[in-house]
């Protein structure tokens, strides 16, 4: 027989057949040529992704997966870019790879959705109520500065002005307006009860 020939089912003896020469066999629809592949290749195949893997029930599916994939896609394999082996087990990795990468994004969902379930409700109306209470506070307290105090601080912090251009707005000094500013903000803090 030459070694360029596919294996014939009466060749099934031959444990010297290559990986290279039963993939070859397996791309022209051999399935006795896919049978010895399989006993060659099955191993160290299901060694790799259950390295990868973990579970032995999830590596021996992902096996087959890689198995069913090469008896598919046999006609790919291009003997100069490596062995049939390495070729079969790079399929492998990567097959095991995408099924860890998926089982962990299906875990990353779970717990995010888990997560979305346990979450207290948001109150709009609750939330509403706070900030008129807030702003009705701050009116309050902002009725209590100075007129100078309110203008300034309504100018730098309400309409976005800077120090200087609010002097000039207002016909101060800035260093006067800075002074304003900061008894305006001291009196503003102890008036809504925040903190220093």
């Amino acid at each position: 027989m030459d070694n360029s020939e596919s294996p014939r089912p009466a060749d099934r003896s031959d444990a010297a057949l290559s990986a290279e020469q039963l993939l070859g066999g397996v791309a022209k629809g051999d399935e006795q040529a896919f049978e010895l592949l399989y006993d060659l290749v099955s191993a160290p195949l299901f060694g790799l992704v259950q390295r990868i893997v973990r579970d032995p029930a999830q590596s021996e599916e992902v096996a087959q997966e890689v198995l069913v994939e090469v008896w598919r896609t046999a006609a790919r394999y291009r003997r100069d870019r490596g062995s049939a082996l390495t070729w079969i087990l790079t399929v492998g990795h990567r097959r095991a790879v995408d099924r860890v990468r998926h089982a962990q994004a299906t875990r990353d969902r779970e717990s995010r959705a888990g997560a979305e379930e346990y979450r207290r409700p948001f109150d709009e109306v609750a939330e509403a109520v706070t900030t008129r209470w807030e702003q009705r506070q701050v009116r309050r307290c902002m009725s209590m500065l100075t007129e100078l105090q309110r203008e300034s601080l309504v100018l730098t912090y309400y309409r976005g002005y800077t120090y200087r251009e609010a002097a000039g707005l207002l016909g101060s000094p800035l260093g006067t307006v800075k002074t304003r500013l900061r008894d305006g903000l001291i009196r503003l803090r102890d008036c809504l009860g925040v903190g220093a």
